[in-house]
């Protein structure tokens, strides 16, 4: 007898709990894609068998004139320890219980299992799975002009009684001879090259190393993450005071005899080849102070009398006299270098991380420090105290998305913004959160005319103050350190691969959205772009007020293709 399964094509925003059923999730077969664009969806699953105790093996089929065009990953449930703050989360929330939360992209396995070349997957009895569907169709490649059909087989191929087609669904697609635009907006995850050699274990900038970091900086830039932090020096992120991460100092660096420096931008050259020939837009270079405060400098290591040690750091005041000398011969000599390169505006500089009012004086000594050296380039930092702001320290504050609004009613020009876990219900990325609210980010980014957004977590793989390294398939949550999910975007796979999350997708969405409003506006004009986005919207949209389901975005999505195929006829 054959395993009984049952089949569903639902959007890429639904979340699959193991304990749910196909029954109870909302189907979608009719898609319309950019020519450009990745489309994405979910293939739901879940095997009804009530008799037999084996684990059957299947394997799918993809039918269809787009079906060269089709990748296949298995969505993978993660341990959730930590989903939300107890006492201090909104109703936002899919759950808020600890339990298995749908979130990790694998490649299918079991490679020539039966001869499957694809790989193939398994379904315990009674539990829901889902594939992920990727359409992306090369440059030039022919398509069909009109709606196209794929169809989707799933096959029992070993480990029952019998062996044949269990379950099939068919999605209807259109893809438009619309292209999405550049992305504009500028998109920062912080990537942590020691996390990537710890995780992996690897020596810092081996060979495997350097390709591992190749694999990170890919998978960013294929997902619209633009902007890529550049360790030019070991950036002291989220470090306990005393403490230090791995050193990734890109910039070698030697102390003469007479005191003078020397700089090496031989591996930093390395990194920009790097990042031109994989479509990075923008370089991060990380902070010139600690974090909280701005009190010390970052680890600098350097070649004294011929042997390695560290020059500069916790020990270090930000304000010493030595410090001071030091960034007066490394910064004239990183923005030459950097001008030699031609990306040198298209590198933004950090003084400290999320400064108080009560660090202004600090901040402002310590920024004078290195502003000279600056001059018409680009300074940005977390900063959610307006009256910091208004004090006119910073021209380019980055404030935290819920004390966002005294920014956005300033109207600032080039404004950024980020986010963290507090209670207003704010756009997110935790586990717990349908990607409906992780994907109307680019929504809002646009409605608010936002530059860029940062976020710390790209793959953060370490508990709070970076005391250790945290094994992130089974502590999503850094050892509770924040609500599971916030932490990373990608997981370091197998064989050197970097495995992506439901919510990183969900990003990409969210950008590839903000890109189509950009291509919408040049055509029909801010205020024809506006309505689309409010159409059957009861309150206007905001950074606080935005749909909560999962029909709207797919809908705005087709909405405005179709509003830029009718202007373009």
């Amino acid at each position: 007898m054959l395993p009984k399964l049952s089949v569903k094509i639902v959007s890429s925003l639904e979340k699959a709990f193991l304990d749910e059923k196909v029954a109870d999730k909302q189907e979608k077969t009719s898609f319309l894609m950019y020519r450009n664009e990745t489309l994405s969806f979910q293939l739901l699953c879940e095997n009804l068998e009530t008799e037999g105790k084996s684990t059957p093996f299947f394997a799918l089929d993809v039918s269809g004139a787009l079906s060269p065009y089709v990748a296949v990953r298995e969505v993978i449930s993660v341990p959730c320890h930590f989903p939300v703050f107890p006492t201090a989360h909104d109703e936002d929330h899919l759950r808020t219980a600890p339990g298995l939360y749908p979130d990790l992209l694998r490649s299918l396995h079991y490679q020539g299992y039966h001869g499957r070349k694809d790989g193939c997957f398994r379904m315990p009895q009674g539990q829901l799975r889902a594939l992920w569907i990727d359409v992306a169709i090369p440059e030039n490649a022919e398509i069909p002009a009109d709606e196209t059909e794929l169809t989707f087989t799933v096959s029992c191929v070993g480990g029952a009684k019998e062996e044949g087609v269990v379950g099939s669904a068919s999605a209807k697609i259109r893809v438009s001879s619309v292209k999405l635009p550049e992305q504009k907006t500028i998109h920062t995850e912080w990537c942590y090259t020691d996390c990537i050699a710890e995780a992996h274990h690897v020596k810092v900038f081996s060979e495997k190393h350097w390709q591992l970091i190749e694999k990170y900086m890919k998978v960013a830039v294929d997902n619209g993450i633009n902007m890529i932090l550049t360790p030019v020096f070991t950036p002291e992120l989220d470090t306990y005071i005393g403490g230090e991460r791995l050193t990734t100092q890109l910039v070698g660096i030697t102390v003469n005899g007479d005191g003078s420096y020397s700089f090496d931008f031989s591996l930093l050259d390395r990194w920009i080849d790097l990042g031109e020939r994989l479509g990075v837009k923008y370089y991060e270079i990380p902070h010139f102070f600690t974090q909280w405060g701005a009190n010390h400098a970052p680890k600098f290591v350097a070649k004294v009398k011929g042997r390695t040690k560290k020059i500069f750091g916790w020990e270090t005041d930000s304000m010493g006299a030595e410090y001071k000398a030091f960034l007066d011969a490394f910064l004239p000599a990183l923005v030459s270098h950097l001008k030699e390169r031609g990306v040198d505006k298209r590198c933004f500089y950090h003084i400290s991380d999320e400064p108080k009012l009560a660090d202004l004086e600090r901040y402002l000594a310590c920024k004078n420090l290195v502003a000279p050296h600056l001059e018409g380039y680009h300074i940005i930092d977390a900063l959610s105290d307006f009256d910091f702001y208004r004090k006119g320290v910073l021209a380019k504050p980055a404030p935290a998305i819920q004390h966002s609004q005294p920014f956005l009613d300033e109207k600032i020009l080039g404004l950024w913004v980020y986010y963290c876990n507090e209670k207003p219900v704010i756009t997110g990325r935790n586990l717990s959160m349908p990607l409906s609210r992780t994907r109307i980010l680019g929504v809002q980014l646009y409605h608010h005319q936002i530059e860029g957004f940062l976020h710390w977590g790209y793959n953060f793989y370490r508990n709070q103050y970076s005391y250790e390294s945290v094994d992130i398939f089974g502590c999503t949550d850094g050892e509770y350190f924040q609500p599971c999910g916030d932490m990373c975007l990608v997981y370091p796979g197998t064989d050197g691969e970097v495995w992506e999350s439901l919510r990183l997708n969900a990003l990409r969405e969210g950008m590839d959205d903000t890109r189509a409003l950009e291509l919408c506006e040049s055509i029909l004009g801010r205020e024809a772009t506006e309505a689309l986005i409010h159409e059957g919207l009861e309150t206007p949209l905001t950074f606080f007020e935005y749909p909560r389901n999962n029909t709207y975005l797919p809908s705005l999505h087709d909405r405005i293709l179709l509003a830029i195929e009718q202007a373009q006829k």
